[in-house]
């Protein structure tokens, strides 16, 4: 009678379990066994039949390890020391801090193909591209995305920001507080990444041309919550609509309403100032030129994004549009912090200087008191 614990597997089943068993060994974990088997004291053959493996692989581990060259030793610090680097290890990390133009290369970014060619062509060392992968990641480099930054130099920025934090710090129980900015609503779906899988890509169709819409916001800071108008062109009457919401809203509830708002051309338009003027319970507070990170309304347009606009399928305009609306509606709040930029040592001594300054004025505005004789 055959033993319980055999289970009979087709060859093509074997074939399959063999693959998934190859692929899972990919780094170290493969080394690791034949190792432990060594130390064990089993011989290369009993090993290489144990594991599925040829006994060339388990010879090759084993001389690997006595060198000190496996993955996990290196990454353990081995090679880390400068004097123990060969001379291609060198050139690499010198390498890749440095733009591929600067040594006659027509491209922007390092890939591990021309590392090696360039290598060769000083060092006359020929290195595979796998192994060009693999010291990358030993030095601690991993393949990224880049991220845009936009130009942070106004000379105004402490101030600005100093402003804006004294503001929300002392403001009144009568005196309200928006970050505002507008956000495009493209028919064109923004691409993200989704769960799909392995081996496919869901497909996102384009419209023949691309249509758009443009949504006005005001962000509460203190209640997350979010105040918006809707308009076909993005200019300063629809900036005007905001503010017009924002002032029947709060018509009764606040005394004074300060809007914090960047340096785009709609928001300064003559048009825009006439209204201010008409409307002196709104003060427009300007941010920073170039510093997003200073206004938390664009972390919850980021969720506009995520929940309606990236992926989207929609094949009308109106329709992510009232799904745009569906989600300021639903979502929500969007309580978010002041970004750290915000309370940085400059910021700190601008904030005290407008409180000096706050101070001094309060004090020549009180008027003396004479004391009869």
């Amino acid at each position: 009678m055959r033993p319980a614990t055999i289970v009979d597997v087709s060859i093509a089943e074997q074939d399959v379990l063999l693959r998934e068993l190859r692929q899972s060994r990919y780094g170290h974990f493969l080394a690791t066994h034949i190792l432990l088997l060594l130390s064990a004291g089993k011989n290369p053959t009993d090993i290489a039949d144990f594991l599925f493996c040829s006994r060339s692989s388990v010879y090759r581990t084993a001389k690997a390890y006595r060198a000190g060259a496996l993955d996990f030793q290196r990454e353990a610090g081995q090679f880390d020391a400068p004097t123990r680097l060969n001379r291609w290890q060198k050139k690499l990390r010198s390498l890749i801090k440095q733009p591929p133009r600067l040594f006659g290369w027509c491209r922007t970014r390092w890939s591990c193909a021309v590392l090696a060619l360039t290598i060769y062509s000083y060092c006359e060392i020929k290195i595979s591209r796998e192994t060009i992968r693999r010291e990358l990641k030993v030095a601690s480099y991993v393949w990224k995305r880049a991220k845009l930054t936009a130009r942070d130099d106004d000379p105004e920025r402490a101030r600005r920001l100093a402003r804006i934090r004294l503001l929300i710090e002392q403001k009144r129980p009568n005196e309200a507080i928006f970050f505002a900015d507008e956000l495009d609503i493209d028919l064109l779906a923004k691409v993200g990444y989704q769960w799909m899988l392995e081996g496919t890509q869901v497909e996102i169709p384009t419209p023949g041309k691309n249509q758009k819409h443009y949504l006005a916001a005001a962000l509460d800071p203190e209640t997350g919550k979010m105040y918006h108008v809707l308009g076909p062109r993005k200019n300063n009457a629809l900036f005007r609509a905001l503010l017009n919401h924002l002032e029947k809203t709060f018509s009764k509830r606040y005394t004074k309403i300060y809007v914090v708002c960047d340096n785009y051309k709609i928001h300064k338009a003559k048009a825009v100032g006439h209204w201010l003027e008409q409307h002196p319970r709104i003060e427009l507070v300007w941010l920073p030129t170039y510093c997003p990170k200073a206004n938390p309304i664009e972390r919850a347009f980021g969720d506009v994004h995520d929940k309606c606009t990236r992926n989207h399928t929609r094949k009308r305009l109106r329709t992510l549009v009232e799904d745009v609306k569906q989600h300021l509606g639903v979502n929500g709040p969007w309580k978010y912090k002041l970004s750290e930029i915000y309370y940085t040592t400059e910021v700190d001594t601008e904030v005290e200087v407008l409180r000096i300054r706050a101070t001094l004025a309060a004090e020549r505005s009180v008027p003396m008191l004479v004391v009869p004789i």
